[in-house]
């Protein structure tokens, strides 16, 4: 009866249920922010619109209303509680594990119904409403909402310019954490050119670093990039 699955990637563990498709939407928001200075958002009172910076990229989100239930004959699931089916999506929400950098990363699952769908995603927001409760207090059926927002594909080129710097990437704000791994032979003028559209800006990201030789950053250290407005 399961038409859809969750295949979690680090585990391999596959979780079935049951949806109905006219609870599946997708959303998609473009790589698009304001364009900024230093200083702050550009502005100015002959201004029609804001400028815009096209950082590429952009966000796909889907947002599913998923139907479990263990009564239902032929479930893989032999449980009265189906809490225990639902909980591995809840714990995909609570738990993360290290990359390779050292640095947490969020699980990722794949969203696989049919031929039609297999997106690969991470899960950032889940909702559940339990019925049909036993006498002993446990659910036996749960209507759950879910937002997985898509990531892309694992990259398996082996062609060294698919690792080129893009000309342009979204400069941190305040507050918010940005860390860059450096690739072949990028350097800091080079990131503070991506980053925050004025190479000058070196310095910034040195002293984030606390880097005494910018001319010689190996690759494959990871970075702090710091907002523009520590430049201050």
């Amino acid at each position: 009866m399961e038409r859809v699955a969750f295949l979690i990637e680090n585990t391999g563990e596959r979780i079935g249920c049951l949806l109905n498709p006219r609870s599946l939407t997708i959303q998609r928001t473009a790589g698009v922010r304001p364009r900024q200075t230093i200083s702050g958002p550009v502005s100015g009172g002959w201004l029609t619109d804001d400028p815009l910076l096209f950082t590429g990229g952009g966000r796909t989100e889907l947002t599913l209303e998923l139907l479990f239930d263990v009564t239902i004959a032929g479930s893989t699931v032999q449980t009265s509680d189906v809490r225990e089916l639902t909980r591995p999506l809840w714990e995909l929400t609570e738990r993360t594990s290290a990359s390779d950098s050292g640095f947490p990363r969020y699980p990722q699952v794949r969203f696989v119904w049919g031929k039609a769908w297999n997106v690969p995603g991470v899960i950032v927001a889940v909702a559940e409403r339990l019925e049909h409760f036993t006498a002993e207090g446990e659910p036996r059926r749960s209507w759950l909402r879910m937002r997985l927002v898509r990531v892309a594909e694992p990259d398996v080129s082996d062609d060294p310019e698919s690792s080129l710097l893009p000309m342009t990437l979204a400069p941190p704000e305040q507050g918010e954490e940005v860390f860059h791994e450096v690739m072949g032979d990028e350097r800091l003028e080079d990131l503070a050119a991506a980053y925050y559209g004025d190479p000058s800006l070196w310095r910034l990201i040195a002293d984030a670093n606390s880097i005494d030789d910018p001319l010689h950053v190996p690759a494959g250290t990871v970075l702090r990039i710091p907002p523009p407005e520590e430049s201050a």
